[in-house]
């Protein structure tokens, strides 16, 4: 109870200090627009109020209102209840197949065949949406923050799309994960964000060979290319991260005591995913110049088409 109670804390605390930041930068560009016309000030403290609902407070309302249920996590014991409750959320899923359904439909009345049928689902068509959710929500940071040239904008970019992420994944399987890894995943999030954040003033031609590094500081459009290509795959495998994690927290609560496994299952998931994300979120670049920058994601270099080469 009191680790529960701790991790609601930090949860509340990340909430209204994100809502300050966002109230100081508000205000900021307001008193900015004020300067020109009043009306125009108030016009974007509405549209500003709006979107901080829509993108912020709506989606953590949906992720708090989901019911919490772990596949794992209750293994142990007789809980023929919790997995009937369980099942029928499922069964509502529009996401799952017909087998899926049918499954679940024969396994009523039978708590061991409604723990398989449910672990099917889970491993099937739910883990399938999951990850084409973390992929998108990944593609769109790593582009966002590719493109975008301030810091602030970038952490608020990660902060967003993290939280639609985890909202999404939470739509998706029906439950969100417990208190206690939404204080994790808060946590996680907050230290996406600021890595975001500071990685606008890394100048990644210093971390290259030194003739490559001083051929791109001659050059100033590709300098600020890379460092923008740079900065978007970081947030973008960052994202991607705290998705898997997120998954992980829901599908095998029981079984990951250890917060460095978690950590490194979820590094090692991410650069499974990262050619997926890296294409996709970098399909506007020149081609020439974006094949160079992904191939340390695939085992070959990508040819004219955008895939690997056999």
């Amino acid at each position: 109870m009191v680790k529960k109670t701790f991790w609601i804390s930090v949860i509340g605390g990340l909430f209204v200090l994100l809502l300050l930041v966002l109230a100081s930068s508000v205000l900021r560009v307001g008193s900015e627009l004020e300067s020109v016309h009043r009306l125009l000030a108030w016009a974007f403290y509405v549209l500003a109020l709006v979107l901080v609902y829509v993108l912020v407070i709506n989606p953590l309302r949906v992720i708090l209102m989901a019911p919490t249920f772990s596949i794992d996590a209750l293994e142990d014991g007789n809980h023929a209840r919790t997995y009937k409750r369980a099942a029928r959320t499922i069964r509502r899923l529009p996401i799952i197949t017909e087998e899926e359904a049918d499954a679940i439909d024969a396994a009523k009345g039978d708590t061991e065949a409604t723990k398989r049928a449910i672990r099917t689902t889970f491993n099937g068509s739910i883990k399938e949406e999951i990850d084409q959710t973390i992929i998108k929500h990944s593609q769109t940071v790593l582009l966002t923050t590719a493109i975008s040239q301030n810091g602030n904008l970038d952490m608020f970019a990660v902060i967003i799309n993290n939280i639609r992420m985890i909202r999404a994944i939470t739509k998706a399987c029906g439950f969100r994960p417990s208190f206690t890894h939404l204080g994790k995943l808060s946590v996680n999030v907050a230290i996406t964000a600021m890595i975001a954040e500071n990685l606008e003033g890394v100048d990644i031609s210093e971390a290259m060979p030194s003739r490559f590094s001083e051929t791109i500081r001659d050059i100033p459009v590709v300098r600020g290319m890379t460092n923008s290509v740079f900065q978007g795959i970081s947030n973008g495998m960052l994202t991607c991260r705290i998705g898997i994690v997120t998954r992980k927290y829901l599908f095998k609560e029981n079984k990951l005591n250890s917060t460095h496994k978690i950590r490194l299952d979820a590094y090692r998931e991410s650069f499974k995913l990262m050619p997926k994300i890296v294409t996709g979120g970098l399909s506007g670049f020149p081609k020439g110049f974006m094949n160079f920058m992904v191939k340390p994601f695939f085992k070959n270099p990508l040819n004219k088409k955008g895939q690997t080469n056999e």
